[in-house]
């Protein structure tokens, strides 16, 4: 297998389920006492949100292609950006390496596409909702994307950064949860895609009544079947 690169850190709680899955899904493959070969570069998460802040997308770019140039340079084969807010950035990133970038939106539209579906509701930062980056990406692969409403967006974003982030899953912000993806079904969506690596740790596939699809573990799976080909 290649090696892969993990560019992580935003947050490192979702960068701890990448390595976990990474792992697992190589165990499962391989079998044995197999496991994945992981470079990791994990950025201090502070100094990046207060660039999303402050809308300073090119310095965090900048933080990012250098994270991701140091990966390469240590011998990383791929590059994963851990997490799906930052793929604002992707294309920056993507041109400072020579290797393979695999960009979550991708992956996912694949995965959304493989079940029959064509309508999705997209739950994540209010960047990733409301900024063109994520959805234009969905939408170029032919999915329809259904988004919440703004008070509803307002709440994820919080429950995300206040909550998540901190490692903090709270059975109230659950629920919050729960009513605003049957609020996206109710708008058409055949599927909900958890658009943040931290979403899986507070929703479950029983929490919905359409198919959820995890940012994480499908961008994680599809590294592994990227590193056993190239």
């Amino acid at each position: 297998m290649k090696i892969i690169g993990l560019l992580g850190g935003m947050s490192w709680e979702s960068t701890a389920e990448y390595y976990r899955i990474l792992n697992e899904t190589v165990k499962d493959k391989l079998g044995g006492l197999h496991s994945a070969e992981i470079l990791l570069y994990s950025v201090d998460f502070e100094p990046i949100e207060q660039l999303q802040r402050q809308g300073d997308w090119e310095r965090a770019a900048a933080i990012l292609a250098e994270g991701a140039q140091r990966l390469e340079q240590a011998g990383a084969d791929l590059i994963l950006l851990c997490t799906n807010t930052m793929h604002k950035v992707a294309e920056e990133i993507a041109a400072a390496i020579s290797i393979p970038f695999l960009h979550i939106a991708d992956v996912t539209a694949r995965a959304v596409q493989q079940q029959g579906l064509s309508t999705v509701g997209l739950l994540g930062t209010r960047f990733t909702m409301e900024h063109s980056f994520y959805r234009e990406r969905l939408e170029q692969q032919g999915l329809q994307v259904v988004l919440p409403d703004q008070p509803s967006r307002n709440e994820v974003h919080r429950i995300i950064y206040e909550e998540l982030c901190l490692g903090s899953v709270n059975l109230d912000s659950r629920k919050q949860f729960t009513a605003v993806m049957q609020s996206l079904v109710d708008q058409g969506a055949q599927g909900i895609i958890l658009g943040c690596t931290e979403i899986m740790l507070l929703v479950k596939p029983e929490d919905s009544p359409v198919p959820l699809f995890d940012t994480t573990a499908i961008h994680a799976q599809a590294a592994v079947e990227l590193a056993m080909q190239i």
